[in-house]
């Protein structure tokens, strides 16, 4: 079964036609879609649209490029929706949190470290109540690996991860599968491919982060770009199984059940109409 484990499905690019964008999905083969909150703003909108549909699951959480307009009584918040969710089994992790030192506007001194603050509080959370984490990595793997190692096993998704083979190899150590999408798609992208080439299998899942990072054939720097929808991870994992050489068939079965063992909720979500 395909399973695209990051989309921003509640983004306003898809206001106008979301239920024909689920539809599309579906009938490429998408039997699950993960929906990653970003901000105390959305935590009961990712949570109504993964019940609106079969398969859909939801990640709270608060992500980086939202902490520097965050407050302190947000993480209340979040805990007590957490609380709320425990019994719901479309809810599946931690998410989207992390760290991001990439845009100019997260890299003041006093943002990162307000990052940090409530990554590590977000990661609390998730050991607290037996949860995976989706994570946000943009230049700074050492330090989300960092406060890793200060934890017992969390376990989740590194999303979009274009790190080293060393930093790689600590994030499964950690228990964490590592996403892999649009950004794989483009042949110049030489680390990434290389990653989703040599990576142990077991270490895959697969990703479309829509509707951000588009895959190559909806256009790149220069072209008009597409927007990018769920049911895209079914060419990225045709382009994935052409990169490691498997039937496109092996390749789906086993991401799927890398995504369920870091995901365990998942297989739940999956199952629910």
């Amino acid at each position: 079964m395909l399973i695209d484990t990051h989309c921003h499905l509640d983004a306003a690019e898809f206001s106008e036609d979301r239920p024909a964008v689920i539809q599309r999905a579906q009938e490429q083969g998408v039997k699950a879609i993960v929906i990653p909150a970003v901000s105390r703003s959305n935590f009961g909108t990712v949570r109504d649209l993964a019940h609106s549909f079969r398969g859909g699951a939801y990640a709270l959480g608060i992500h980086p490029i939202c902490i520097p307009q965050a407050q302190a009584s947000d993480l209340e918040v979040l805990e007590s929706t957490i609380v709320q969710a425990m019994d719901d089994p479309r809810l599946v992790a931690i998410g989207e949190i992390g760290l991001d030192f990439f845009l100019p506007q997260l890299k003041e001194p006093a943002v990162r470290d307000k990052q940090e603050v409530f990554y590590a509080a977000q990661l609390d959370l998730a050991q607290r109540y037996g949860l995976p984490v989706l994570l946000h990595v943009r230049r700074s793997q050492d330090i989300l690996l960092k406060h890793l190692r200060r934890r017992g096993a969390i376990g989740g998704i590194a999303h979009a991860f274009n790190g080293s083979f060393q930093q790689a190899g600590q994030f499964l150590d950690h228990g964490f599968a590592l996403g892999f999408g649009g950004a794989m798609t483009f042949t110049r992208a030489l680390q990434i491919r290389r990653l989703a080439e040599q990576l142990p299998l077991e270490a895959l899942v697969l990703e479309t982060d829509a509707p951000d990072i588009p895959p190559a054939w909806l256009g790149g720097p220069g072209q008009a770009t597409a927007r990018n929808e769920p049911g895209e991870v079914a060419g990225v994992a045709t382009e994935m199984a052409g990169i490691r050489g498997l039937a496109r068939a092996d390749l789906i079965k086993v991401t799927a059940a890398n995504a369920r063992r870091v995901l365990p909720r998942l297989g739940l979500a999956a199952m629910n109409g």
